[in-house]
């Protein structure tokens, strides 16, 4: 199991600056990318680095969360070449941080201690059966990359969770860190070794746990901007007690947010300059960074945002999978989207008002064309009286 030091209590560190809420959102947004020109000669590669992960989901509506990431930043970059970029000539790998994410293959030494933490753990859902995990192991070796159903079948003939032996092995491996996933194939993992699909200056378990986590959260920190102890820790599903014992050395700094009620931590390069430029307009993924903690965005847009794709259609107020509308720094309205041939259909669009009319047919119009719509037809909007206005600025 991961250790943490314990220390005694210390005093609260003392702020170094006190932000208003409204430069702590343009701090944040500045940081996820959202805000000036992006960086377009990194592309996909860069967001992922700047980042630091981008969260996978199975959810495919408009396009899969992974691909709505980097086309919520730098627009509409090709889907094909999303896919290349983050899985060619070992650029990236999936692992365990908030989710199961891609990562940048530079970060494979930071998750040594949840590499570690899995190994010493004592209980699985899952009970390895005798000789399947060398046997997986000898079979990567012997054939290359290979998918679970390659490796000889994912399930047995039982409900979602009946593994059969090879992917229980298999992805034990991957926990473990002896195998990693390289791409995904029809949503199929790929599985190789670690020895071959991660770079031999990288493939190690050098750094200890104390120093794994200092710099995810430092890492976290400037992906964020600022952020509370709870979003710092959560961006890599760290425990608060991680986060306590090295933040003191991770380089943010302490700050006072206007109307936070919490202390908080900011990057301290993201304090240097003014946040100015661009601001983008666009659909986010409910799965993407900006948004994904509830408590965050209802802290800094005063948007209070949920995923409805698991919750029983009957009791959905905004929709499956309701993406928010970024305009201005702010968060404008919902979009339920889905697709019928080459026609973008809006389900279902919630506005905060008539201001918000223009930012939304925009990012719908965008949105259609990046994912080969010519038409977007709009089905249900609240407030209704404003369909007309929205109609209208679609056909502009």
């Amino acid at each position: 199991m991961t250790t943490v030091p314990k220390t005694a209590p210390q005093p609260a560190p003392q702020p170094v600056a006190a932000l208003s809420a409204t430069e702590a959102r343009r701090i944040a947004l500045r940081a996820q990318g959202f805000l000036g020109a992006p960086d377009r000669r990194g592309g996909v590669r860069g967001v992922l680095r700047h980042l630091g992960q981008v969260q996978l989901d199975t959810i495919s509506v408009l396009a899969r969360s992974h691909e709505l990431i980097p086309y919520a930043r730098l627009g509409a970059v090709g889907r094909t070449a999303v896919e290349e970029a983050y899985w060619s000539e070992g650029h990236a790998f999936e692992y365990w941080s908030h989710a199961a994410c891609i990562l940048p293959v530079e970060e494979w030494p930071l998750f040594a201690f949840r590499r570690r933490a899995y190994r010493d753990r004592p209980q699985w859902h899952h009970e390895l059966s005798d000789g399947s995990y060398a046997k997986v192991i000898d079979q990567l070796r012997a054939e290359g990359p290979r998918t679970a159903t390659e490796l000889g079948g994912a399930k047995n003939k039982g409900e979602w969770w009946d593994w059969s032996d090879t992917k229980i092995a298999v992805e034990r491996a991957l926990m473990y860190g002896e195998v990693v996933v390289t791409e995904r194939r029809g949503w199929k993992r790929v599985y190789d070794l670690a020895e071959r699909a991660i770079p031999e200056q990288l493939r190690h378990d050098d750094l200890d746990d104390t120093e794994c986590v200092r710099r995810l959260v430092r890492q976290a920190g400037e992906a964020l901007g600022v952020g509370t102890r709870a979003d710092i820790a959560d961006y890599h599903r760290l425990k608060a007690e991680q986060f306590d014992a090295v933040v003191a050395d991770s380089g943010l700094v302490p700050v006072t947010v206007e109307g936070w009620g919490k202390p908080a931590w900011a990057d301290p390069a993201a304090l240097a300059t003014e946040p100015r430029g661009r601001h983008r307009t666009t659909l986010l993924s409910p799965f993407d960074s900006l948004i994904w903690e509830r408590a965050r965005t209802e802290r800094i847009f005063g948007f209070t945002h949920r995923l409805e794709a698991y919750v029983p259609k009957p009791k959905r107020v905004h929709g499956y999978f309701a993406m928010p509308v970024l305009s201005g720094g702010r968060l404008v309205g919902r979009v339920d989207p889905a697709r019928e041939g080459r026609t973008l259909v809006a389900k279902q669009v919630s506005l905060d008002g008539p201001k918000a009319v223009p930012a939304v047919a925009q990012a719908l119009r965008e949105a259609a064309a990046w994912v080969g719509c010519d038409t977007v037809r709009v089905e249900r909007l609240d407030p209704p009286e404003l369909t007309p206005q929205l109609v209208k600025a679609l056909d502009a």
